[in-house]
């Protein structure tokens, strides 16, 4: 029998299961429908997207998929501080010329579209809007909401989940350091932020009256019971779903995802400026040899596109920023309805084990 909880009857799905929004072609409409139609919530990370991709993407998704999805973007962070890029140009330039581009150019910080980019949402059809890096102002999610949509922020801390939840949101995503992918943080420095999710989720739980989603190195059923048991009303993959046929990067970041330990993954600043979870490769241990040579984001971001674009066109894995969370060892090369099929299958078989154990 399906579990089901209060957020989950909320937002229309089956199972406490959300495909984490993964900015930057990872969520493919197909992924987003698949996971739909398996009865879990998929995501859209639309953070990199123009206004009119916004609405493409969401017309893709809705063409294949009549169920609940949603859309994210990144909170406006404080504009990048402005300094000589020279040597970050230099730092950069050698790994351009192996995949045979030009020498970089010294990047532009990209126009603030977020109020264009939230219109789009607000016309896009989804059910759910969330957002992270930040805070927004009431105003605007109190638009979404006007909208039918329901609401949530990140938080990596409790003081940041105290404060999203005063702001309005209707759910939390609590994204313990286990977590792939950038850091939400925003209320404190990222070290003091570094939270476990095991830790985060029952503090933030007893902290607000809002529903929590666990997130950060849930993989199978058992991390999902663990989150339920801890008083999470869902949980967010983000990792799991990257090895699924649907999924749009690249076949060689899958295969690193499937090769790799629960040890080989570190945050770095080297591909976008701001602490990120992934695979360690060349790129990172090189460019992180000259931590004042990293540009601040989204500067570094812009700066690594053009080299991560090529080497994913190439199967340079070496190259790519391969953002994945510590419980990569259980990753699973299989579609998106297997996977969460499996899932609610297995999280189910955990309660049910557990229950009977309890019994004398």
């Amino acid at each position: 029998m399906p579990i089901t909880t209060p957020l989950g009857r909320r937002l229309g799905i089956t199972h406490p299961i959300i495909q984490a929004p993964m900015a930057g072609g990872g969520d493919t409409p197909r992924l987003v429908a698949a996971v739909g139609e398996a009865g879990a919530l998929g995501s859209v990370g639309a953070a990199y997207l123009t206004p009119a991709q916004i609405a493409e993407t969401a017309q893709a998704v809705r063409k294949l998929t009549s169920r609940p999805f949603g859309i994210n973007l990144f909170a406006p962070t404080p504009a990048a501080t402005a300094r000589d890029p020279q040597r970050a140009l230099d730092r950069v330039a050698p790994f351009f010329a192996e995949v045979g581009l030009p020498p970089p150019a010294a990047p532009v910080a990209p126009a603030d579209v977020f109020a264009q980019q939230l219109a789009a949402v607000l016309e896009s059809g989804a059910s759910v809007f969330s957002f992270t890096f930040g805070m927004l102002q009431p105003r605007e999610i109190e638009a979404a909401k006007g909208r039918g949509m329901v609401v949530g922020g990140t938080a990596t801390t409790v003081e940041e989940g105290i404060a999203l939840e005063k702001a309005g949101v209707d759910f939390l995503v609590a994204q313990g350091s286990e977590a792939g992918g950038h850091r939400g943080s925003f209320a404190a420095d990222f070290e003091s932020s570094m939270v476990g999710t095991v830790a985060l989720v029952p503090q933030l739980v007893d902290a607000v009256r809002v529903p929590v989603v666990a997130s950060g190195g849930i993989m199978d059923g058992r991390g999902i019971a663990a989150a339920l048991a801890l008083g999470a009303q869902a949980a967010q993959l983000g990792t799991a779903f990257l090895t699924c046929a649907e999924a749009g990067v690249p076949d060689c970041y899958k295969e690193a995802i499937l090769r790799a330990r629960e040890s080989d993954t570190r945050l770095t600043r080297a591909f976008s400026g701001r602490p990120a979870r992934g695979i360690a490769n060349r790129f990172m241990r090189e460019v992180e040899r000259e931590p004042d040579a990293i540009l601040a984001f989204p500067l570094q971001n812009a700066l690594t596109r053009p080299l991560r674009t090529a080497a994913g066109k190439a199967g340079r894995a070496e190259f790519l920023s391969l953002w994945a969370g510590q419980g990569l060892r259980m990753a699973r090369r299989q579609t998106a309805s297997e996977l969460v099929g499996g899932l609610a299958q297995e999280t189910e078989a955990v309660i049910d084990r557990l229950g009977q154990s309890a019994r004398p």
